[in-house]
């Protein structure tokens, strides 16, 4: 399938034309959503990665074939970035969550080693609030082994009772697992299905 950078936004005004469902992807900052991102489209450099975490700054678009756009949303809660930079990062997110019209979903990316943040369950409910599809993604689960995948899940989950989510998606960008099941729930949720 045919992805092509589009542009990147720091304001609404600066966002390309709203022409096609968008798939946004969100996570705290070093949970592999570049990565993730990447693996998705199999393509090694379509969004940058780095061991930085924070690295992606403004709402990056890309065209996704004929169908979809994908959005990569700034990391979040990254201790060493300024609070003024944090502050305006979370201005910019929720005005681009609060306004898109065309947003059918967020993958929201969790590593599933560490324990959901406030953050975390702060943007899973405020989709719940604006009534925006959820998809929790479990990344790095080539890091741990089986049995902990299914104990780290179920801890998860249990950590977000209060919050409404669909059954997490167990990923891997360097393995691909998860990678079929992601994109099924995509299609099921941003585009129109044949009645």
């Amino acid at each position: 399938m045919d992805v092509e950078f589009i542009k990147s936004a720091f304001q609404e005004k600066h966002y390309p034309p709203a022409d096609r469902p968008e798939v946004a992807f969100a996570g705290k900052s070093n949970v592999g959503k570049s990565s993730l991102l990447n693996t998705l489209v199999n393509r090694r450099k379509l969004a940058r990665t780095s061991s930085t975490p924070g690295r992606t700054q403004a709402i990056n678009f890309f065209r996704f074939g004929k169908t979809l756009s994908l959005v990569d949303l700034p990391g979040y809660g990254f201790a060493k970035v300024p609070t003024k930079v944090k502050k305006s990062w979370g201005v910019m997110v929720e005005d681009y969550l609060r306004s898109r019209k065309t947003l059918k979903v967020v993958v929201v990316i969790l590593d599933i080693r560490r324990d959901p943040s406030t953050g975390d369950e702060d943007l899973i409910n405020w989709l719940n609030h604006y009534h925006i599809e959820p998809i929790l993604v479990l990344t790095k689960a080539d890091k741990i082994s089986r049995q902990k995948i299914i104990k780290r899940t179920h801890l998860i989950t249990g950590s977000l009772k209060d919050v409404s989510f669909s059954e997490p998606v167990i990923f891997s960008s360097h393995t691909r697992q998860g990678v079929p099941e992601l994109w099924k729930k995509i299609n099921e949720t941003a585009l129109p299905q044949p009645t």
